[in-house]
């Protein structure tokens, strides 16, 4: 069963977003890369620096097959990733801001290279956040985009500037949305029953999830049910905002059918939390 739906080509997406990202950073003050930041905690360069580990741990682990330390004993996986994030972030306090600058001029371009070489089709690693199975490639590939595009947002929004171009949030409410089987999986209902999602404005879109013997199932497109189990319409920036717990405003919701699935929706995460 595939409960993800049908693929996403993000591979247009991530050269783009790389040259707006740069041409930011480039142009950044002493003091713009103090500025604190949404991710409590990381200033400016802290999410810089985090960028700049993304690529370099994908391209390491996948490309390059290289083997790191796995989680501690009894440590859980989120907060393995938190720690690994945190002491990668210290590390980088040590670098100036050129030398961070340089790195990830360095890297440019690889990640999307690393992506286009692959066959997107197959299964590879889990993404955890839409299940603990293998996930296909492009989902993977979609995910390191989305987290891309997420943290590019946070910087801009740090910085006051201007919002980032449109264009480059297309697929990331169509990458989120793919949490949703997951999501509901501990939601009991009869088979063939459905849950709907709407996203309002530019990148929005309609999907459902529909209930199959083996469990929910995703496909674009509004419920095809008169009476879905329940239905959430948001605009695009509330959604991407709500599956990553980055300050929602909630009043934007709004929500028909069984309340309590309606919850169990809307505390639909498409990060590792």
């Amino acid at each position: 069963m595939n409960p993800w739906g049908p693929p996403i080509d993000v591979l247009p997406y991530f050269a783009k977003e790389e040259q707006s990202l740069m041409t930011l950073l480039s142009a950044l003050t002493p003091e713009d890369w103090t500025r604190p930041t949404m991710c409590v905690g990381w200033s400016v360069k802290d999410i810089a620096a985090h960028l700049l580990g993304d690529k370099v741990g994908r391209l390491s682990r996948g490309r390059d097959g290289h083997q790191s330390d796995g989680p501690r004993h009894g440590e859980a996986f989120p907060r393995f990733i938190d720690r690994l994030n945190d002491e990668w972030v210290v590390a980088c306090r040590r670098l100036s801001t050129d030398v961070l600058l340089t790195m990830l001029y360095e890297f440019m371009g690889q990640t999307t290279d690393y992506w286009a070489k692959l066959d997107l089709d197959v299964l590879g690693d889990p993404v955890s956040w839409a299940g603990d199975a293998p996930a296909p490639r492009w989902l993977d590939a979609a995910r390191d985009y989305s987290e891309f595009w997420v943290h590019h947002v946070q910087l801009r929004e740090a910085l006051e500037h201007t919002p980032l171009e449109a264009e480059h949030a297309e697929p990331i409410a169509d990458t989120f949305v793919r949490a949703l089987p997951h999501t509901l999986r501990g939601v009991e209902a009869r088979v063939g029953k459905q849950v709907g999602y709407t996203v309002t404005g530019a990148g929005g879109g309609k999907w459902h999830a529909r209930l199959e013997r083996d469990g929910w199932v995703l496909d674009r497109g509004a419920p095809p049910s008169r009476t879905p189990l329940a239905t959430v319409t948001t605009d695009a920036d509330t959604f991407w905002r709500l599956c990553t717990r980055n300050a929602p405003d909630v009043s934007r919701v709004k929500t028909s059918g069984d309340e309590n699935v309606c919850a169990v929706v809307l505390g639909m995460t498409s990060i590792i939390v």
